[in-house]
């Protein structure tokens, strides 16, 4: 007799939210490296409804106990990581116009973006 296992509700939604994350990856990736800009924004929409749908599928498992937020990270290796993009980013810019001349749009830095007011600790998820 043929018997069916099923997983359990807290399994299933952790393979879709794994799942979910993998094709943001490759959405992502797919949009970065897409020469046509009608492919390129195709890909970017896809990845932003994706990552809306991998972002209330967290927040529902989150709301039924289903997912544990890993350990809260300092504000201060946070304020270090974003410091270390900013150069990354600055050095990048910089690059471009030596290379393409002064006509390359700017990027805007991460300190022109209005961050949302946080606590001394900020969890980090999936």
């Amino acid at each position: 007799m043929y018997q069916q296992h099923h997983l359990p509700d807290e399994d299933l939604a952790y393979t879709v939210l794994s799942d979910l994350k993998r094709v943001v990856r490759e959405y992502a990736t797919a949009a970065t490296e897409s020469s046509c800009p009608e492919v390129r924004q195709m890909f970017t929409q896809l990845l932003n409804s994706t990552l809306k749908l991998q972002g209330n599928l967290f927040t529902t498992m989150q709301s039924a106990n289903m997912y544990n937020t890993a350990s809260p990270a300092l504000r201060q290796e946070i304020d270090k990581q974003t410091k270390e993009y900013q150069q990354t980013q600055q050095k990048t810019s910089q690059y471009l116009q030596q290379r393409m001349g002064a006509a390359q749009p700017s990027f805007p830095q991460y300190g022109q973006f209005q961050q949302p007011q946080q606590q001394s600790h900020q969890p980090f998820y999936s």
